[in-house]
């Protein structure tokens, strides 16, 4: 999906359709974060920091399993 920018005031803005705030589980509500590797541009919605333990703790439970299977296939 291509989209631009238009005018809001001094700035710019990017209309989300709603169907891309459903599938985030989004509302115009909920608080996103920005972040760039200057290059791409990532809009993420921010999750509560419980669902954000449990992802962590997930993830270095995976790493610590299959992080040397997960880094040979990355070669």
């Amino acid at each position: 999906m291509v989209k631009t920018l238009i005018k809001h005031g001094n700035s710019y803005a990017l209309v989300i359709d709603k169907a891309i705030l459903e599938l985030l589980r989004a509302t115009p509500q909920t608080p996103l974060e920005l972040t760039t590797d200057g290059d791409t541009l990532l809009v993420s919605p921010v999750r509560d920091s419980q669902r954000q333990k449990r992802l962590m703790a997930s993830l270095k439970k995976i790493n610590s399993r299959h992080g040397a299977d997960l880094k040979r296939l990355a070669e």
